[in-house]
């Protein structure tokens, strides 16, 4: 039986090394080696190749680890160790795990950490349009104009994007919840400023359909049973891949009709 193969990014991600988009970083900086020759992004390997990753051999697990975690205020989404509030030496869980999505220092609230690869793509792929929904503090009251400005298409110039219409709705006098289905670079943060509001504070508490509920500051539990198999089932339909390699798909479908 012919061995099967599988892209480099993604064995590296199912190993729990680091996302498909970090492994590409790292082949490219030549941290990756298969068979003691320096890796190429986009390669294919088998399982019985030897596959290193800074010195260290390389296996796929078996077991998939899926945690929700509740972030603090001042821990920071990185694996880098020269940052010494780094979230993965924070959580100090006993095997390799990686962050899915981000927030910023100043925010806190609901982070997925796991091993699971194609999980972590399918869920936090813009494309795929999953919500996540935070709670949100700001500097002065709410107005209804304000609201309906947050829930339209924002022009955001600092990153050339324009967002996706939100849900959003009024908690208290300061306070609003707000649904994504994007993750641009301090999103909430920067839409709050383009109507002149500052946020005080930010909460993340929903992914899809997983809740941080009554998780506590810097605590963490697994994904499972129904909850997790009600995460896959939402999943079934969403692609993991990335937006480029998508449109270089759908290019080559045109090409060949």
């Amino acid at each position: 039986m012919k061995e099967e193969t599988v892209r480099l990014n993604k064995f590296l991600a199912e190993a729990g090394v680091c996302s498909r988009r970090e492994a590409d970083r790292c082949i490219e900086q030549g941290f990756v080696l298969v068979d003691g020759k320096r890796a190429e992004v986009g390669m294919h390997v088998k399982e019985s190749q030897h596959i290193t990753f800074k010195g260290k051999e390389i296996k796929r697990k078996e077991e998939k680890i899926l945690l929700a975690f509740y972030k603090p205020k001042g821990i920071v989404c990185t694996a880098e160790k020269q940052e010494k509030n780094n979230i993965i030496d924070y959580i100090d869980y006993p095997e390799r795990i990686y962050y899915a999505g981000r927030l910023d220092k100043d925010s806190e609230g609901l982070i997925i950490l796991t091993n699971y690869g194609d999980i972590v793509n399918k869920m936090m792929r813009s494309a795929n349009g999953h919500e996540k929904e935070y709670v949100v503090k700001v500097n002065k009251k709410i107005t209804d104009e304000f609201l309906k400005g947050m829930a339209g298409r924002v022009p955001l110039e600092e990153i050339d994007a324009v967002t996706k219409p939100s849900k959003v709705k009024k908690v208290d006098d300061y306070t609003f919840k707000i649904i994504l289905t994007q993750g641009l670079n301090r999103q909430i943060r920067r839409m709050c400023q383009y109507f002149n509001y500052r946020v005080v504070a930010l909460k993340r508490i929903r992914v899809m359909n997983i809740k941080l509920g009554d998780l506590k500051r810097g605590e963490y539990r697994e994904i499972t049973g129904a909850e997790l198999a009600e995460l896959k089932r939402l999943l079934e339909n969403s692609d993991n891949r990335p937006k480029a390699e998508r449109n270089v798909n759908r290019k080559n479908q045109r090409v060949n009709r």
